[in-house]
């Protein structure tokens, strides 16, 4: 369903129904969450039970409220969320996340109470996420209307996700792999507004870049595909699909109700809809943080390295995932041997081995002569750390030839953690994405060609 998401997404009023001050309840996480970024945000306790929760005095009901709610947030028993969901709507609020479980996952008891809330939201025509969520969050806004436990770095990527564990996990983890995220939206059993609705809102959010999905199931497969089909050829959309197999299958109808079906049916409609399919949450943001830094390009990559094993091996990913390795120009060798800072066993080949003793100037040689060749359209730059290796150095090449060859896509594999770690950070504060494996970073080359 179609509807307004701007008071959910930026809310000026937000009312926690089942605020509490019990050491690590939901309700005492929510109060703390949306009140730490909360700005110039009006904070409300709804708790008939509590004097106040962290300084904030408590309010019998989301109706005993002055003025509007934009948001409401319930972290109650699962039998009274209709009854809250009810003055919610009497209340008039802008959209509701139902944090609490015990929902169509649980069985038909639950499937009950589940459609007498989708049922109410639904003729108050009020946006409601959930239940069995985690919530959302609005990096740029410092909004974390949900229980994760910190905002991540904004950035142009956006999540949305069945499960809200996966996204605390990825929350975690981003700090580390330099993922930036626009929105991250944990939706759980869809009892109204589903992925499409949400899709839809990331299609106009301009601050979206990239859309990533970790999907279980899905309520109406064609309406998806034909939505995900007209927004993949603006916005890239990248899926991992769980729920493959037939335990995987029970697992989803256990966790968030969803029917979770053929995963071969699933994987065709991805292909048909234009989105990207990966098979781990690492290749989901790695692939993420390809398309959100680089534009795509023509198929010809060349792959420039300081250990010749390390060139083999991603040759061999290349071809497996049909990267072209275009062979190099008489033009381009010429470069190379002319510029005398080649060691005389240097590969002339692509992969280019440049060996092991290569210092920054030979990078540079190398790495310019490769993106003047015009049928090399992107580049993987190879680093193994050696003792004579100028990381930052090599990094500070890279950035000055990514900007030299902008359209030109160039993919950083800095392996190792300590050593390289100063040249990494340069490297991905200047938006050149960098993978420790191999693979991945063929993936996500994959990615980038048109």
């Amino acid at each position: 369903m179609n509807m307004n998401l701007k008071r959910v997404f930026n809310p000026k009023s937000i009312a926690v129904i089942g605020a509490s001050s019990e050491k690590k309840s939901v309700g005492l996480g929510l109060m703390k969450n949306v009140l730490e970024g909360k700005s110039k945000r009006k904070v409300f306790a709804i708790n008939p039970y509590r004097k106040q929760v962290l300084g904030i005095k408590c309010l019998p009901s989301v109706l005993s409220i002055k003025g509007p709610v934009d948001l409401a947030i319930i972290a109650v028993p699962a039998s009274i969320v209709p009854k809250i969901v009810e003055e919610c709507c009497q209340k008039k609020v802008g959209g509701i996340i139902v944090i609490s479980v015990g929902f169509a996952e649980t069985g038909k008891k639950g499937k009950v109470l589940q459609q007498r809330i989708s049922k109410l939201a639904r003729k108050a025509k009020i946006p409601l996420i959930g239940p069995n969520c985690l919530g959302i969050i609005r990096p740029s806004l410092k909004l974390n209307a949900s229980f994760a436990p910190v905002i991540p770095e904004a950035g142009g990527i956006a999540f949305v996700s069945q499960s809200g564990a996966v996204i605390d996990a990825v929350v975690d983890s981003s700090w580390l792999k330099n993922y930036g995220f626009s929105s991250l939206i944990s939706y759980g059993n869809e009892a109204q507004l589903d992925i499409c609705d949400f899709l839809l809102w990331l299609k106009n959010d301009k601050e979206t870049k990239v859309i990533t999905i970790y999907l279980e199931g899905l309520k109406d497969g064609r309406r998806f595909m034909r939505i995900a089909k007209e927004i993949s050829k603006t916005k890239p959309i990248i899926a991992i699909k769980a729920g493959r197999t037939r335990a995987g299958t029970k697992a989803a109808i256990s966790h968030t109700a969803a029917l979770s079906g053929s995963y071969q049916i699933y994987s065709a409609a991805f292909a048909q809809s234009g989105i990207v399919e990966v098979d781990t949450l690492e290749d989901l943001f790695g692939v993420a943080k390809a398309l959100a830094w680089h534009k795509k390009c023509k198929n010809g990559a060349a792959i420039v390295t300081n250990g010749g094993g390390f060139g083999v091996l991603l040759a061999d990913y290349c071809q497996e995932l049909g990267i072209k390795l275009p062979k190099l120009s008489k033009a381009t060798l010429e470069k190379l041997v002319k510029s005398k800072l080649m060691n005389p066993a240097f590969s002339k080949r692509n992969p280019l081995d440049i060996v092991g003793d290569a210092l920054s100037d030979r990078y540079d040689i190398a790495i310019k002569a490769l993106l003047e060749q015009k049928n090399i359209h992107s580049l993987f730059v190879v680093q193994a750390f050696q003792i004579m290796t100028e990381v930052e150095e090599n990094a500070k090449i890279i950035i000055q030839a990514q900007k030299k060859w902008k359209s030109k896509p160039i993919i950083s594999i800095f392996l190792g953690e300590k050593f390289s770690q100063p040249g990494i950070d340069l490297l991905e504060k200047n938006q050149i994405p960098n993978y420790s494996n191999l693979k991945r970073a063929a993936i996500a080359m994959k990615s980038l060609i048109q």
